[in-house]
């Protein structure tokens, strides 16, 4: 079951990074609203790391049910936050001067959305858990890494278009949309 969440997590960590694209770009209107997303990517970028990090650290060793319940709870929270986080940044930039921009915008930040209320979820699925039965903790451990593993393997389609063409070379060209170097990413 830790493999399984440590591999969910994986897949989780990849969506947190798909706002990084790679190329360059010269037009000033499209590098100005990827500055906007881009300003406000990393530190959410890095709080999902975080977050991930400490969940993967909570099933490994012997920790007490109610430690790894309270260590799941936050992280979930907070990495439920840092999507909402990540969906007010796109939102707030307006729609990005490209062909689609709109619909771009308004894709990605459904997206975003969403994956926050999914992480909201898992946050109170998290709290429920029951510590004093270690068979029905397993098994909630176990249902949580299921729909880990599910957000870990769900489209990325309005994100991945964020950083196609000349867009995702104007984010690529911003500090806060390259990926964060991280001690702890392989561990997520």
């Amino acid at each position: 079951m830790k493999k399984k969440l440590a591999a969910a997590l994986a897949g989780s960590a990849a969506l947190v990074l798909v706002l990084s694209g790679c190329g360059d770009d010269g037009e000033e209107k499209t590098a100005a609203w990827a500055k906007k997303v881009c300003d406000q990517v990393q530190p959410q970028v890095k709080k999902i790391q975080q977050a991930n990090t400490a969940i993967t650290q909570a099933t490994q060793g012997d920790r007490a049910s109610e430690e790894i319940k309270e260590i799941d709870t936050k992280a979930f929270q907070d990495i439920s936050q840092a999507y909402g986080a990540l969906a007010d940044a796109v939102d707030e930039a307006g729609a990005p001067p490209v062909e689609d921009g709109a619909k771009l915008q308004k894709d990605a930040v459904a997206q975003l959305e969403g994956m926050s209320g999914k992480y909201a979820d898992l946050r109170k699925q998290a709290g429920e858990l029951d510590t004093g039965d270690q068979a029905k903790f397993a098994d909630g451990l176990k249902d949580i890494a299921d729909e880990l593993g599910k957000l870990g393997k769900s489209g990325d389609r309005a994100l991945d278009k964020l950083q196609e063409g000349e867009l995702g070379a104007a984010m690529a060209e911003q500090e806060g949309c390259r990926k964060p170097s991280s001690p702890s990413a392989s561990a997520a």
